[in-house]
């Protein structure tokens, strides 16, 4: 708080992250690397998936005239399952370890384009 009331600066990583919209850099103010992307896609996976669930959900019952209040309280229990069960995703993945995706290189066609020269 007194760094906001003097004037200095306050933490990089959160100034940067504020600037670029996204989660504070990892592990100490490094660059987030492959790892951490696949992390955080993996926790968004996860939690998105219940969000679909809950929406699912919540047109079944409409659909079968269920009461409005339980309509609300099923969709909003998919959001905090979502943001849970998201969270812990992403946790679990960190603790246990993520396993490293191995992209296969880009298949290289044996078809020569039609526009370069032959080679004799």
């Amino acid at each position: 708080m007194s760094a906001l009331l003097d004037g200095r600066r306050g933490d990089r990583r959160l100034d940067r992250a504020a600037h670029h919209g996204g989660p504070p850099l990892a592990r100490g103010g490094e660059d987030q690397d492959q790892r951490d992307r696949e992390i955080h896609h993996f926790g968004e996976y996860i939690g998105q998936s219940f969000v679909v669930i809950g929406g699912v959900a919540g047109l079944v019952l409409a659909m079968a005239e269920v009461d409005q209040f339980w309509i609300a309280n099923a969709i909003y229990l998919a959001f905090v399952l979502s943001a849970l069960l998201g969270s812990a995703a992403k946790i679990v993945a960190y603790r246990l370890g993520f396993p490293a995706v191995v992209r296969p290189a880009r298949h290289q066609s044996s078809i020569r384009p039609a526009l370069q020269p032959t080679a004799r």
